[in-house]
Protein backbone atom coordinates (compact mmCIF):
# COMPACT_ATOMS: atom_id res chain seq x y z
CA UNK A 1 0.00 0.00 0.00
CA UNK A 2 1.38 3.28 -0.98
CA UNK A 3 0.17 6.68 0.38
CA UNK A 4 1.23 10.30 2.05
CA UNK A 5 2.79 9.85 5.54
CA UNK A 6 3.51 12.86 7.47
CA UNK A 7 6.87 13.43 8.43
CA UNK A 8 6.34 12.58 12.41
CA UNK A 9 6.28 8.96 12.80
CA UNK A 10 5.71 7.48 16.44
CA UNK A 11 7.27 3.51 16.47
CA UNK A 12 6.92 1.28 19.59
CA UNK A 13 9.44 -1.65 19.31
CA UNK A 14 8.42 -4.68 22.11
CA UNK A 15 11.39 -5.59 24.31
CA UNK A 16 10.14 -8.95 26.21
CA UNK A 17 11.03 -12.72 26.44
CA UNK A 18 9.91 -15.14 24.81
CA UNK A 19 10.09 -18.19 26.73
CA UNK A 20 6.36 -19.86 27.59
CA UNK A 21 5.35 -23.01 26.32
CA UNK A 22 3.00 -22.48 23.45
CA UNK A 23 3.35 -19.73 20.53
CA UNK A 24 -0.40 -18.88 21.69
CA UNK A 25 1.21 -17.77 24.80
CA UNK A 26 3.99 -16.23 23.49
CA UNK A 27 1.60 -14.15 20.61
CA UNK A 28 -0.79 -13.22 23.85
CA UNK A 29 1.97 -11.31 25.64
CA UNK A 30 2.60 -9.66 22.66
CA UNK A 31 -0.48 -8.42 21.74
CA UNK A 32 -1.02 -7.03 25.09
CA UNK A 33 2.18 -4.95 24.65
CA UNK A 34 0.76 -3.90 20.86
CA UNK A 35 -2.31 -3.24 22.53
CA UNK A 36 -0.37 -0.50 24.93
CA UNK A 37 1.68 0.67 22.43
CA UNK A 38 -1.27 1.52 20.35
CA UNK A 39 -3.07 2.89 23.26
CA UNK A 40 -0.04 5.74 23.67
CA UNK A 41 -0.25 6.26 19.45
CA UNK A 42 2.16 4.30 17.97
CA UNK A 43 1.12 3.48 14.35
CA UNK A 44 4.48 1.16 13.67
CA UNK A 45 5.23 -1.48 15.85
CA UNK A 46 8.12 -3.51 15.91
CA UNK A 47 8.57 -7.25 17.63
CA UNK A 48 11.99 -9.20 18.43
CA UNK A 49 13.04 -12.24 15.82
CA UNK A 50 11.22 -15.63 16.70
CA UNK A 51 8.90 -14.38 19.16
CA UNK A 52 6.33 -16.66 19.29
CA UNK A 53 8.58 -19.01 21.22
CA UNK A 54 12.26 -20.20 22.78
CA UNK A 55 14.93 -19.77 20.32
CA UNK A 56 15.42 -23.35 19.24
CA UNK A 57 18.45 -22.71 17.12
CA UNK A 58 20.12 -23.36 19.84
CA UNK A 59 20.11 -27.50 19.19
CA UNK A 60 20.09 -29.43 15.79
CA UNK A 61 16.20 -31.24 16.14
CA UNK A 62 14.45 -31.85 12.98
CA UNK A 63 11.28 -32.08 15.69
CA UNK A 64 11.87 -28.49 15.72
CA UNK A 65 10.71 -28.38 12.10
CA UNK A 66 7.29 -29.02 13.56
CA UNK A 67 7.32 -25.22 15.00
CA UNK A 68 7.26 -23.46 11.42
CA UNK A 69 4.00 -22.61 9.70
CA UNK A 70 3.10 -20.99 6.29
CA UNK A 71 2.90 -17.30 5.61
CA UNK A 72 -0.16 -16.35 5.48
CA UNK A 73 -0.83 -18.38 8.42
CA UNK A 74 -2.11 -18.43 11.86
CA UNK A 75 0.15 -16.03 13.41
CA UNK A 76 -0.20 -13.92 10.14
CA UNK A 77 -3.88 -13.84 10.39
CA UNK A 78 -3.50 -13.03 13.95
CA UNK A 79 -1.17 -10.17 13.85
CA UNK A 80 -3.31 -8.83 10.49
CA UNK A 81 -6.44 -8.94 12.50
CA UNK A 82 -4.98 -6.59 15.08
CA UNK A 83 -3.07 -4.57 13.23
CA UNK A 84 -6.54 -3.24 11.32
CA UNK A 85 -8.47 -3.36 14.87
CA UNK A 86 -5.53 -0.73 15.90
CA UNK A 87 -5.28 0.89 12.73
CA UNK A 88 -1.18 -0.03 13.39
CA UNK A 89 1.50 -1.90 11.29
CA UNK A 90 2.94 -4.50 12.90
CA UNK A 91 6.52 -6.07 12.06
CA UNK A 92 6.78 -9.83 13.13
CA UNK A 93 9.10 -12.49 12.80
CA UNK A 94 8.53 -16.22 12.28
CA UNK A 95 9.72 -19.52 11.36
CA UNK A 96 8.19 -19.83 7.65
CA UNK A 97 7.19 -23.35 6.36
CA UNK A 98 7.80 -22.96 2.90
CA UNK A 99 7.44 -26.25 1.69
CA UNK A 100 8.31 -29.85 2.74
CA UNK A 101 12.20 -29.17 3.47
CA UNK A 102 12.23 -25.69 2.62
CA UNK A 103 12.17 -23.28 5.73
CA UNK A 104 12.91 -19.66 6.44
CA UNK A 105 13.39 -16.96 9.00
CA UNK A 106 10.93 -14.79 7.75
CA UNK A 107 9.97 -11.52 8.65
CA UNK A 108 6.47 -10.39 8.36
CA UNK A 109 4.80 -7.01 7.83
CA UNK A 110 0.99 -6.84 8.12
CA UNK A 111 -0.39 -2.93 6.94
CA UNK A 112 -2.71 -1.11 9.70
CA UNK A 113 -5.84 -2.52 7.06
CA UNK A 114 -4.98 -6.07 8.06
CA UNK A 115 -3.54 -6.88 5.13
CA UNK A 116 -0.06 -8.58 4.34
CA UNK A 117 2.02 -5.74 3.29
CA UNK A 118 5.33 -7.91 2.39
CA UNK A 119 7.66 -10.18 3.94
CA UNK A 120 11.92 -10.22 4.36
CA UNK A 121 13.13 -13.76 4.32
CA UNK A 122 16.71 -13.41 6.51
CA UNK A 123 19.56 -13.21 4.42
CA UNK A 124 22.47 -14.05 6.26
CA UNK A 125 22.40 -17.29 8.21
CA UNK A 126 24.82 -18.06 11.16
CA UNK A 127 26.15 -21.43 12.08
CA UNK A 128 28.16 -20.77 15.53
CA UNK A 129 27.48 -22.99 18.63
CA UNK A 130 24.52 -21.89 20.03
CA UNK A 131 23.08 -20.73 16.81
CA UNK A 132 22.54 -23.78 14.44
CA UNK A 133 20.47 -21.17 12.48
CA UNK A 134 21.76 -22.95 9.19
CA UNK A 135 20.48 -26.38 9.91
CA UNK A 136 16.83 -24.79 10.09
CA UNK A 137 16.76 -21.98 7.70
CA UNK A 138 17.49 -21.17 3.68
CA UNK A 139 18.75 -18.24 2.99
CA UNK A 140 16.16 -15.58 1.54
CA UNK A 141 16.07 -15.32 -1.93
CA UNK A 142 13.85 -12.10 -2.33
CA UNK A 143 16.95 -9.81 -1.93
CA UNK A 144 16.92 -6.94 0.08
CA UNK A 145 13.91 -5.06 -0.85
CA UNK A 146 12.13 -2.29 1.07
CA UNK A 147 7.99 -3.12 1.91
CA UNK A 148 5.80 -0.12 1.54
CA UNK A 149 3.13 0.58 4.27
CA UNK A 150 0.66 3.00 5.12
CA UNK A 151 3.14 4.81 7.61
CA UNK A 152 6.09 4.69 4.35
CA UNK A 153 8.76 2.39 3.38
CA UNK A 154 10.22 -0.15 5.64
CA UNK A 155 13.61 -1.60 4.86
CA UNK A 156 13.08 -4.60 7.05
CA UNK A 157 16.13 -6.92 7.75
CA UNK A 158 16.97 -9.86 10.76
CA UNK A 159 19.62 -10.30 13.57
CA UNK A 160 22.67 -11.55 11.79
CA UNK A 161 22.12 -8.97 8.64
CA UNK A 162 22.73 -6.10 11.04
CA UNK A 163 26.12 -6.78 10.98
CA UNK A 164 26.71 -6.38 7.52
CA UNK A 165 26.81 -2.55 5.96
CA UNK A 166 25.96 -4.19 2.35
CA UNK A 167 22.40 -5.19 3.48
CA UNK A 168 21.50 -1.92 5.46
CA UNK A 169 22.95 0.34 1.73
CA UNK A 170 21.23 -1.64 -0.47
CA UNK A 171 18.13 -1.31 1.72
CA UNK A 172 18.71 2.67 1.98
CA UNK A 173 19.62 2.75 -2.34
CA UNK A 174 16.06 1.19 -2.50
CA UNK A 175 14.50 3.58 -1.05
CA UNK A 176 13.78 2.67 2.67
CA UNK A 177 12.66 5.38 5.39
CA UNK A 178 13.57 3.26 8.13
CA UNK A 179 15.94 0.32 8.80
CA UNK A 180 13.95 -2.36 11.44
CA UNK A 181 16.32 -5.36 13.05
CA UNK A 182 14.16 -8.06 14.76
CA UNK A 183 16.97 -9.69 16.74
CA UNK A 184 17.54 -12.43 19.12
CA UNK A 185 20.78 -11.83 20.38
CA UNK A 186 22.35 -12.66 23.71
CA UNK A 187 25.72 -13.74 25.76
CA UNK A 188 26.68 -16.81 26.97
CA UNK A 189 26.77 -16.97 30.88
CA UNK A 190 30.22 -18.47 30.78
CA UNK A 191 31.95 -15.23 29.24
CA UNK A 192 33.20 -12.77 31.43
CA UNK A 193 32.22 -9.41 31.75
CA UNK A 194 34.71 -7.93 29.83
CA UNK A 195 33.88 -10.38 26.60
CA UNK A 196 30.38 -9.30 27.45
CA UNK A 197 30.48 -5.89 27.16
CA UNK A 198 32.05 -5.74 24.28
CA UNK A 199 29.92 -8.05 21.91
CA UNK A 200 27.18 -6.00 23.27
CA UNK A 201 28.93 -2.49 22.28
CA UNK A 202 30.22 -3.97 19.15
CA UNK A 203 26.30 -4.59 18.23
CA UNK A 204 25.06 -1.25 19.17
CA UNK A 205 28.08 0.37 17.31
CA UNK A 206 27.56 -1.33 14.23
CA UNK A 207 23.73 -0.61 13.44
CA UNK A 208 24.68 2.93 14.74
CA UNK A 209 27.10 3.25 11.81
CA UNK A 210 24.02 1.76 9.43
CA UNK A 211 21.68 4.82 10.88
CA UNK A 212 25.09 7.27 10.03
CA UNK A 213 26.55 5.98 6.83
CA UNK A 214 22.87 5.81 5.05
CA UNK A 215 21.05 8.93 6.94
CA UNK A 216 18.08 6.66 8.10
CA UNK A 217 16.77 6.45 11.71
CA UNK A 218 17.43 2.15 12.83
CA UNK A 219 15.42 0.33 15.25
CA UNK A 220 16.92 -3.17 16.75
CA UNK A 221 14.35 -5.16 18.70
CA UNK A 222 16.11 -8.06 20.87
CA UNK A 223 14.31 -10.14 23.39
CA UNK A 224 15.53 -10.67 27.60
CA UNK A 225 15.88 -13.40 29.38
CA UNK A 226 17.56 -16.53 29.72
CA UNK A 227 17.04 -19.89 27.55
CA UNK A 228 18.74 -22.85 28.57
CA UNK A 229 20.40 -25.02 26.26
CA UNK A 230 18.00 -28.09 25.38
CA UNK A 231 20.90 -30.64 24.73
CA UNK A 232 22.36 -29.17 27.91
CA UNK A 233 26.29 -28.91 25.89
CA UNK A 234 26.21 -25.50 27.27
CA UNK A 235 24.57 -23.20 29.57
CA UNK A 236 22.30 -21.64 27.59
CA UNK A 237 21.75 -17.95 26.15
CA UNK A 238 21.08 -14.74 28.38
CA UNK A 239 19.36 -12.60 25.91
CA UNK A 240 21.00 -8.95 26.36
CA UNK A 241 17.67 -7.01 25.59
CA UNK A 242 19.15 -3.00 24.94
CA UNK A 243 16.52 -2.75 22.17
CA UNK A 244 17.00 0.63 20.86
CA UNK A 245 16.16 3.39 18.16
CA UNK A 246 18.99 5.44 16.41
CA UNK A 247 18.54 8.61 14.47
CA UNK A 248 20.41 9.65 11.27
CA UNK A 249 23.49 10.56 12.76
CA UNK A 250 23.42 7.48 14.96
CA UNK A 251 21.93 9.28 18.45
CA UNK A 252 19.58 7.27 21.01
CA UNK A 253 16.22 8.43 20.86
CA UNK A 254 15.42 5.26 23.10
CA UNK A 255 16.90 2.60 24.66
CA UNK A 256 16.35 -0.42 27.04
CA UNK A 257 18.16 -2.14 29.42
CA UNK A 258 19.19 -5.64 29.37
CA UNK A 259 16.42 -7.20 31.64
CA UNK A 260 13.33 -4.66 31.12
CA UNK A 261 10.20 -6.13 29.70
CA UNK A 262 8.18 -3.49 28.44
CA UNK A 263 6.93 -1.06 24.87
CA UNK A 264 9.08 1.68 23.84
CA UNK A 265 7.51 4.33 22.22
CA UNK A 266 9.94 7.04 20.02
CA UNK A 267 8.76 10.05 17.55
CA UNK A 268 10.92 9.74 14.73
CA UNK A 269 10.91 12.55 12.30
CA UNK A 270 11.47 11.33 8.70
CA UNK A 271 12.39 14.28 7.71
CA UNK A 272 15.39 14.70 9.46
CA UNK A 273 16.91 12.11 6.68
CA UNK A 274 16.85 15.04 3.86
CA UNK A 275 18.25 17.38 6.39
CA UNK A 276 21.20 14.96 7.36
CA UNK A 277 21.43 13.78 4.06
CA UNK A 278 21.99 17.68 2.51
CA UNK A 279 25.04 18.39 4.81
CA UNK A 280 26.29 14.89 4.69
CA UNK A 281 25.92 13.84 1.18
CA UNK A 282 27.20 10.12 1.81
CA UNK A 283 25.04 8.81 -1.78
CA UNK A 284 26.01 11.66 -3.70
CA UNK A 285 29.72 11.19 -3.33
CA UNK A 286 29.64 6.85 -3.50
CA UNK A 287 32.61 6.03 -6.11
CA UNK A 288 29.73 3.16 -7.75
CA UNK A 289 32.65 3.23 -10.20
CA UNK A 290 35.11 1.74 -7.92
CA UNK A 291 33.20 -0.85 -6.02
CA UNK A 292 33.55 -4.01 -8.87
CA UNK A 293 35.20 -5.77 -5.84
CA UNK A 294 32.51 -5.54 -3.08
CA UNK A 295 31.03 -8.85 -4.76
CA UNK A 296 33.87 -10.93 -4.22
CA UNK A 297 34.49 -13.10 -0.99
CA UNK A 298 37.52 -12.19 -0.91
CA UNK A 299 40.11 -9.83 -3.10
CA UNK A 300 43.14 -11.73 -3.04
Amino acid sequence: MTCTTPSLLRVAFIQQACNLPSAADNLAVSEQAIRQAADQGARLIILPELHTGSYFCQVEATDCFDLAEPIPGPATARLGDLARALNAVIVGSLFERRAPGLYHNTAVVLDSDGTLAGIYRKMHIPDDPGYYEKFYFTPGDRGFTPIKTSVGTLGVLVCWDQWYPEAARLMALAGAELLIYPTAIGWDPASDEAEKQRQLEAWITIQRGHAVANGLPVIACNRIGHEPDPGQHSQGIQFWGNSFAAGPQGEFMARASAAETGTFVVDIDRKRTEDVRRIWPFLRDRRIEEYGDISKRYRD
